[in-house]
């Protein structure tokens, strides 16, 4: 019995974070621009964007928060350390946000929304469709009324 509890007490120990590279919880800052960036375990949260979360091999991954210096805001999924997954990105200034999925940093399939709630922008396969004017989200209200439309980007790196 006793070598078995120090079996297993062995096993918690070397599955534990502490002795792998996977942690939760830590403060990387990213340096760089948006197209060619680095995360770093140092930063000034007035000039650098801040994740906090899960972070593998030193990089954002699986779940975790960006805050930009500006206060625009990314809560979700990450790989490698881009947005990946499904998040969302509020901006505080002026109340919109996308929820949806991302790809590579890329918002790839979702909607967007104005501070009250209506839709402005679906997102298809990296596509963005931008609404005007914007529709209210209620089930009777179908995206095909003539009265609305979309215009499409095509989003890259």
């Amino acid at each position: 019995m006793k070598h078995l509890l120090i079996i297993l007490i062995s096993i918690l120990l070397l599955s534990s974070p502490l002795f792998g590279d996977n942690h939760k919880g830590e403060t990387l800052y990213r340096w760089g621009n948006t197209l060619h960036y680095v995360w770093k375990g140092f930063g000034d949260k007035d000039t650098h964007p801040v994740y906090k979360g899960n972070v593998k091999n030193g990089k954002p991954h699986v779940q975790g928060t960006e805050t930009l210096s500006d206060g625009k805001k990314y809560e979700g999924e990450w790989k490698d350390g881009k947005r990946n997954g499904q998040g969302t990105f509020t901006y505080p200034d002026d109340g919109r946000k996308y929820v949806g999925e991302w790809k590579g940093d890329i918002p790839w399939n979702g909607t967007g929304y104005d501070k009250n709630g209506n839709i402005t922008t679906k997102v298809v396969n990296g596509k963005i469709y931008i609404q005007y004017p914007p529709l209210k989200p209620t089930p009777s209200s179908p995206v095909s009324d003539p009265h609305y439309f979309f215009t499409s980007q095509t989003l890259s790196k």
